[in-house]
């Protein structure tokens, strides 16, 4: 029988003078009463909503002892909030939550606010490849530091070697151009220093051909610079007698150094410069894969509901990708296979073709953006558009798809916080790890069972190398999201390795793991393949 959400009001006459207010607060009720309780409300909810009200935890107390202190005081305070703010309770849950934040009366623990500011910061719209968008943004702010002191004389661009291997293959946005110089150069000329990583969101024609200009004047250049830090992209520009630099490190938008003509504007110590973003955030929080679950499954909707816009935007980019020809076309070849008989039609083969036609489009130069993850655009769609189309498939609400999405993403950082953010390990396999369990948790697939898909899609693609960003990302962003679904069909039967090659105990373990084998042991890989690269060009 489904809960009352809010009960009648009891007749006995030593409640009516407190049950107005306290049905208003989402039926919570003095510590007095507290003890009587299933005499005049619903138990669960009224427990479930002094925890949500008061910020008190099952591990602070039994279910009869609540912190006496702790629930008066914000009763009455709360009461006193109500006489002049006109809440009503018929509004609803979701209403109630709102107003209640909007008197200060009702806030999200800590802990869970530190979860969402991680997503909040690692999960942001991108347009194009955030590689060479990193140093289009660094151009767009040296432009913006020299305007109306002249022509540029020269842009020079030192960049790292993992930086400078994700820009060699890949489109920027609104060029059809490949590299580091039109985008640092569609940086200066036409970028939006604002807007970040949607840098060139507003690129034009004309903006391109004076790019290009600037390149065949040989005024653009860019060099492989010696960096302690995967992401490192310090950019100069001369106008004149003005020069002004740029330095952009630990993360696609973070300056830590910015001058012109000798005066120093921003300069982080070494210490802030080289915190690597995502993993000092994940330690501050003390997250953990079972932490996230709970969050994912209990933090009030409307605090999470913002991570919706990621399924707008990513499933935006699959159709585009569907729709038109870019890069190696991953997803329409595979629909295009459909009747033949070669590829088929099912829940599985939808989530392959979707999602790899999106990274179709994002490889090849769409002036779409997309919902990132952990600044890559590959990885956020893999994180988001498995679980949309799941969620379509089980007719999941959006309150469903946004915990899943909350799973998908959230869960994506904290395993990728154990290793480099640029390195030879294709990231993919990280974030498809977590979009397996969300698509567990959609299913409605139990705790243990999402820990275990975690576990089965890292014992699958952990071999899968990072080569740069390039239209065979496509490919890899397919190959991902087919080891999730396989791993969720394995973890719903109740399957998954333990303590077999590189998967220890349980998901902790394989976790920490797979973040060792990258950071110790890929770092020589990196190399090789940057060396081949650049061999091969």
């Amino acid at each position: 029988m489904k809960k009352q959400l809010f009960p009648a009001q009891s007749t006995n006459s030593n409640y009516a003078d407190e049950v107005a207010v306290c049905r208003i607060a989402g039926n919570l009720i003095t510590p007095e009463r507290w003890s009587q309780k299933e005499k005049f409300l619903d138990n669960f909810f009224i427990y479930q909503m002094a925890q949500f009200l008061c910020g008190i935890k099952d591990s602070d107390h039994g279910p009869g002892e609540p912190s006496q202190i702790c629930l008066t005081e914000r009763l009455l305070d709360f009461q006193s909030r109500v006489s002049s703010s006109q809440l009503h309770c018929r509004s609803g849950l979701p209403t109630l939550r709102k107003n209640c934040r909007s008197i200060g009366v009702c806030h999200v623990s800590k802990n869970w606010q530190q979860y969402i500011d991680i997503v909040r910061s690692m999960v942001k719209p991108a347009l194009g490849c955030t590689e060479p968008i990193a140093a289009a943004y660094a151009s767009s702010v040296l432009a913006n530091m020299l305007e109306g002191l002249g022509e540029l004389d020269c842009l020079e661009l030192e960049i790292s070697d993992n930086l400078y291997k994700n820009s060699m293959g890949v489109f920027v946005p609104g060029t059809g151009k490949i590299g580091v110089p039109i985008a640092a150069a569609c940086g200066f000329i036409g970028g939006d220093s604002e807007a970040e990583l949607n840098v060139l969101a507003q690129l034009t024609p004309d903006h391109v051909a004076k790019a290009q200009s600037l390149i065949d004047e040989n005024k653009v250049s860019v060099k492989r610079a010696t960096a302690d830090q995967p992401i490192y992209c310090k950019a100069k520009a001369i106008v004149g007698q003005n020069q002004a630099t740029v330095i952009i490190s630990g993360n696609h938008s973070q300056i830590v150094h910015k001058e012109l003509n000798g005066d120093v504007l921003i300069s982080l110590n070494t210490e802030d410069a080289s915190k690597p973003g995502a993993s000092s955030l994940v330690n501050d929080a003390n997250l953990s894969v079972q932490k996230i679950y709970e969050f994912a499954e209990n933090v009030p909707y409307e605090e999470i509901e913002f991570i919706l816009e990621a399924r707008n935007l990513n499933i935006a980019l699959s159709d585009e990708g569907m729709t038109n020809k870019y890069g190696l076309q991953v997803g329409r070849s595979m629909q295009a296979n459909i009747e033949s008989g070669l590829y088929g039609n099912s829940l599985s083969d939808k989530i392959v073709m979707l999602t790899s036609a999106a990274s179709d489009a994002r490889m090849g130069g769409a002036t779409l953006p997309a919902m990132s993850n952990y600044g890559s655009g590959n990885q956020g769609i893999a994180a988001t558009i498995p679980v949309c189309i799941t969620a379509d498939h089980v007719s999941a609400s959006d309150e469903q798809l946004a915990r899943a999405l909350i799973l998908s993403h959230l869960g994506a950082i904290y395993i990728k916080s154990y290793y480099p953010s640029l390195s030879a390990f294709c990231g993919n396999t990280a974030t498809s790890a977590a979009a397996a369990m969300a698509i567990v948790y959609l299913m409605g697939g139990s705790k243990e069972q999402s820990y275990h898909a975690i576990m089965n899609v890292l014992s699958d693609t952990s071999g899968m190398v990072c080569d740069g960003a390039k239209a065979t990302c496509a490919m890899k962003v397919g190959s991902s999201s087919s080891a999730a679904v396989k791993a969720v069909m394995v973890a719903m039967k109740g399957n998954a390795p333990q303590r077999q090659g590189i998967i220890g105990v349980d998901v902790e373990d394989a976790i920490k793991n797979v973040g060792q084998m990258v950071s110790c042991g890929m770092s020589s890989t990196n190399d090789v393949i940057i060396d081949i690269m650049s061999d091969g060009r």
